[in-house]
């Protein structure tokens, strides 16, 4: 049951492929809150996803778009703003992907071509997109720029392998690019760091299955569900945070905190 927290606000979800995936739940839990978006997806996994069955049911357009490519980025600010009717108030960057750990090479010896299109794919795209809206001047003021993280970025877990530089990166630009939007747009930009969730992209990770189950041992609320996440990406997407801008927000069940937890001793 929504709250009408987005009432009349419009914006871009990136990255919805299926029913598990985190975006796919931001995009019902926005509609429900009385936004207005449209969806997006790269080609490729536009054929491969569940787009459009999302789309049908909420009643949004989907454009295609590569994030790595400012043409494509350019179309598809433009268009949303001519599909919705006015000027963006959220977006919502959820991609990720790494060719190495698709490839299953190790972290000491990964290839460095793929390591590239991995960062321009996983972090280098947050750039783009938020430079995309500023020169098309596509945000209204107050408006709310989010990405997904991870903890990896600050602490190593070895087989996340080099998206933990990326979601560095990613953390990087938000306080970065951050700084001009605010200044320039009074616009906001921030990093939700989630649990560990079972999703299509995450379950490719190797090893999964067990770090997902000891993460939410080691949580004293245990692993934060992605409907849960989607609720968090309303508040932040509401003016209930306008002066929230610029960090990194764990979403973990305070995992982040945690140095020990008496009940992995059980395990």
């Amino acid at each position: 049951m929504g709250h009408n927290l987005l009432k009349g606000k419009r914006g871009i979800i990136f990255g919805a492929l299926d029913e598990n995936s985190i975006a796919w739940k931001v995009a019902e839990r926005v509609v429900e809150e009385g936004a207005a978006i449209t969806l997006t997806n790269a080609p490729a996994a536009l054929r491969f996803g569940e787009i459009n069955k999302l789309a049908e049911k909420l009643k949004a357009e989907v454009i295609p778009a590569d994030a790595t490519s400012l043409p494509d980025l350019e179309n598809l600010f433009t268009k949303s703003m001519e599909i919705l009717g006015g000027k963006l108030d959220f977006v919502l960057h959820s991609i990720g992907m790494s060719v190495n750990m698709r490839k299953k090479k190790d972290y000491t010896e990964l290839n460095y071509e793929w390591m590239m299109k991995t960062l321009d794919i996983s972090a280098i795209s947050f750039h783009k997109v938020m430079a995309t809206g500023l020169k098309l001047d596509a945000f209204n003021e107050w408006g709310s720029v989010l990405a997904l993280s991870y903890i990896a970025a600050q602490r190593v877990f070895p087989d996340y392998s080099e998206m933990a530089e990326a979601k560095a990166l990613l953390e990087s630009f938000a306080r970065s690019f951050g700084y001009h939007l605010a200044t320039k747009k009074k616009v906001r930009v921030n990093t939700i760091s989630q649990s560990p969730t079972i999703t299509t992209a995450g379950s490719g990770v190797k090893g999964f299955n067990a770090f997902y189950e000891y993460a939410n041992t080691m949580s004293p609320l245990g692993n934060a569900p992605a409907d849960n996440c989607a609720d968090y990406c309303v508040a932040m997407f509401s003016d209930l945070t306008r002066y929230v801008t610029m960090q990194n927000l764990f979403h973990d069940g305070g995992f982040s905190n945690m140095g020990m937890n008496p009940a992995l001793l059980d395990l």
